[in-house]
């Protein structure tokens, strides 16, 4: 749950990281997808401090990475929709 609320964040806001100030006229989607890599590792990091705490941590090679990544950009499309394409920008 929270891996989705992370990776649609950076698409239902104008602000840098969720708390930073706004950002005008708009955020651009080189902007977004920065605040998705970094909302990405948060998750992460996250994730890492919960399997610390239940015990030894498992090794992870680059196909974790390539697929947990694969998997965040996957829960970030509901909020790439809302944005870009059943948003009106008037």
């Amino acid at each position: 749950m929270a891996a989705f609320v992370a990776a649609n964040l950076p698409f239902i806001n104008h602000r840098a990281l969720v708390l930073g100030p706004v950002i005008r006229p708009r955020k651009s989607l080189v902007v977004r997808l920065l605040e998705l890599l970094a909302f990405y590792l948060l998750v992460g990091v996250m994730a890492l401090l919960l399997e610390r705490r239940a015990g030894q941590i498992a090794p992870q090679g680059w196909e974790f990475y390539a697929i947990t990544g694969t998997l965040f950009l996957t829960l970030a499309f509901p909020g790439f929709v809302y944005r870009y394409l059943l948003r009106r920008h008037g």
